[in-house]
């Protein structure tokens, strides 16, 4: 027989987050489990909450979806709009109210770590009195996500990254608000003043695009190292019950059915046993290890 405080929980309405670095495939998962678990996703990316920049901000396909309800991705129309923390908070538990009220579970994906951490922990939510939570971390050793990551940044190259930047470029430009925020676009700010003949540059262009794309790698890994950092605080420091996933081997696969399969073994099975678990309410317990899992750069957390 439950005791009350169990009974309690279970009839709580369920709210899983998948948190990781950018590039671990938060989104991928997110679709994954809710196609398994007919749930809807909510985005948790500050950027990927903007409309446009599509290949910027990596964001999902409508074919990549495969049919689960998104919410909060590409629904501001102005650029220059700031969408804070309290914004996010504000609309994301408007989503979870609708969504929970048809009897469903749901699942928050993104890498805004921040959002993450004011939206569950700041008492004015109270979110966890109201919402059983269950989070889920997706981890990979920093050699192997950092080459992960400067390729994606070629693989955006390629998909039109250059010319999405070019529709937003702007003279006067502010880079501290708005869609304009993303990395991919202050980067390229330089290239494009040459390119519009805004500036005397010595370099040739193609120097300057080729520094501009670096560049994006560099602060994309930084941030990388920033979303771990926040993170491993809230599980060390803050106590969240963060379920850490190795998904490293699934990019160490040589090829496409190679990491498929390394995908499901690695990543999709246990986060189908561990969210299958949490929405029967058989979440077990967890103590996060005193030392952490991989020697990730020492970087300062930024909000």
């Amino acid at each position: 027989m439950k005791s009350t405080h169990e009974a309690r929980k279970l009839n709580k309405p369920k709210v899983v987050f998948i948190m990781g670095a950018t590039g671990t495939g938060k989104s991928k998962l997110s679709i994954d489990l809710a196609v398994h678990y007919q749930t809807e996703v909510i985005n948790s990316d500050k950027i990927q909450v903007y409309k446009g920049l599509d290949v910027v901000t990596n964001k999902v396909t409508d074919l990549e979806c495969r049919g689960v309800p998104h919410h909060l991705l590409g629904v501001i129309d102005d650029p220059e709009v700031d969408f804070s923390v309290h914004d996010f908070c504000h609309d994301a538990l408007t989503s979870i109210n609708q969504i929970t009220q048809r009897g469903r579970a749901v699942i928050v994906a993104g890498g805004s770590n921040s959002f993450i951490e004011v939206l569950v922990g700041d008492p004015t939510y109270n979110f966890k009195s109201i919402y059983d939570c269950c989070f889920l971390w997706l981890d990979v050793s920093p050699p192997v996500l950092n080459e992960r990551v400067s390729k994606r940044v070629d693989e955006m190259v390629a998909a039109g990254l250059i010319d999405e930047v070019r529709g937003v470029f702007v003279p006067q430009p502010d880079y501290s608000r708005g869609i304009r925020r993303a990395i991919g676009v202050p980067e390229m700010d330089r290239f494009l003043r040459a390119e519009n003949h805004l500036i005397d540059d010595e370099k040739p262009k193609e120097v300057l695009l080729d520094e501009a794309i670096n560049e994006i790698k560099v602060n994309t890994f930084k941030l990388t190292c920033r979303q771990v950092e926040k993170i491993r605080m809230l599980r060390e420091e803050r106590g969240w019950n963060i379920r850490r996933i190795d998904a490293t081997g699934v990019f160490e696969s040589p090829g496409a059915a190679d990491v498929e399969k390394a995908w499901r073994s690695l990543v999709l099975e246990p986060s189908l046993a561990m969210v299958g678990d949490f929405l029967k309410g058989h979440e077990k317990s967890f103590s996060p290890p005193n030392q952490f899992p991989a020697t990730w750069p020492q970087v300062p957390v930024e909000m």
